[in-house]
């Protein structure tokens, strides 16, 4: 009865492991996303040239 617990909690580890990795994954490519449209997209400044998008 033991063994078949540690089986069923290793592999409830193992999924839940699995999908926080895979949405770490599509977090990751949506900020990267945002990011490079940031660049594209950047508001002019007062002097008229590109400013950045963020504010640090």
């Amino acid at each position: 009865m033991v063994p078949l617990l540690l089986v069923l909690l290793l592999a409830l580890i193992l999924f839940g492991a699995g999908f926080a990795l895979k949405a770490l994954w599509w977090i990751a490519v949506i900020v990267l996303v945002v990011w490079i449209l940031g660049f594209v997209i950047r508001p002019a400044s007062h002097g008229g040239r590109k400013g950045r998008w963020y504010r640090w």
